[in-house]
């Protein structure tokens, strides 16, 4: 781990402003956040990451959770993850959420890790991890991509390129993503609100850049809109043990069911994609269809249409269309 100053911000002004003296915002960012830690100070450890300014912004009153006007939950950016899941309004009217928490890390790292960060958290490609590795283009933009003829059993099967596969790790995300979270963004350049599906980025040729924040951008809190009448939601999470693992396949669904036929539906996946994969494709097959397994197995083909395997992971295909299925009959039993 290389030196850096440590600074404790007071206030949002402050903390986006010392941001906003970083180039970027992505890798290579030479100003960092730090709420949790759990991600960053492990990147650190690893001269992974290695910013020379390290902004604490524990002390920030973004925290709380309240309710809008409209009968959209307010979710404050520095909320632990432990807090998130048990929250009474979460656990009642958003269980797919509730659910993706509780199933990542350890009891522990839930307990300090913060909205914020998980939103923000990255791949757990060893690649990019082990910088001894000098192929990876995440860490390194135009080194090659290591993983691709390597080990890459756990790395993603959509929205790859020829530029790295490495998969999107949270959680979390997943179901906020089937949730159609907005996230909202304070910075040197004033405020913005950033839809879910518009705020991680596919690699490209330039798997560097992962998600919409510039430099100075602070995440301060995430809106979950009101959920309709009716509506179940689940998160289904498939892994090689119990606890304390990433997802090789996960399924978000959130639905609302009239007459036995599908009258809304939101489907996302974990574990398979570059970034939290929303199914666009497995919801338009579902809409207005009975709730019968053939259904839902269309819709999981559907969804998988466009995997792309590498020599070692092309079992996440099935494994993503039976996490579909299974999540599908429960939310609609």
């Amino acid at each position: 781990m290389i030196d850096f100053t440590l600074t404790r911000a007071t206030s949002l002004g402050q903390a986006t402003e010392l941001a906003a003296t970083s180039p970027t915002a992505q890798q290579g960012a030479t100003v960092r956040f730090i709420a949790g830690g759990t991600t960053l100070v492990d990147l650190m450890k690893l001269d992974v990451e290695t910013p020379r300014q390290v902004v604490d912004i524990n002390r920030l009153a973004l925290a709380n959770v309240s309710r809008n006007v409209d009968g959209a939950l307010w979710v404050g950016a520095l909320g632990r993850n432990s807090d998130r899941a048990h929250h009474p309004d979460v656990v009642r009217e958003y269980p797919v959420l509730s659910q993706a928490l509780l199933s990542g890390a350890s009891g522990q790292l839930r307990n300090m890790a913060t909205t914020s960060g998980n939103l923000l958290q990255r791949t757990r490609c060893t690649y990019f991890r082990d910088t001894t590795f000098s192929e990876c283009n995440k860490r390194t933009p135009g080194s090659g991509c290591a993983a691709i003829s390597g080990n890459n059993r756990i790395h993603a099967v959509l929205g790859t390129s020829e530029h790295c596969i490495a998969t999107h790790p949270s959680d979390m995300a997943v179901a906020m993503t089937a949730l159609e979270a907005r996230i909202h963004v304070q910075g040197a350049k004033g405020d913005r609100e950033i839809a879910i599906a518009d705020f991680y980025k596919l690699p490209g040729s330039t798997p560097h850049i992962e998600n919409a924040l510039a430099p100075g951008d602070l995440i301060d809190y995430i809106t979950l809109p009101a959920i309709k009448p009716g509506t179940k939601s689940a998160y289904l999470k498939l892994r090689d043990r119990a606890s304390y693992e990433f997802a090789l396949a996960s399924a978000a669904v959130v639905a609302q069911v009239e007459d036995g036929r599908i009258r809304y539906i939101r489907i996302a996946l974990g574990g398979v994609g570059t970034r939290p994969w929303r199914s666009l494709e497995a919801e338009q097959a579902l809409i207005g269809k009975p709730c019968e397994t053939a259904k839902f197995r269309a819709a999981a083909e559907a969804a998988l249409h466009d995997a792309r395997p590498q020599s070692d992971n092309g079992f996440k295909i099935e494994l993503a269309k039976r996490a579909i299925v299974r999540a599908l009959t429960t939310v609609t039993a």
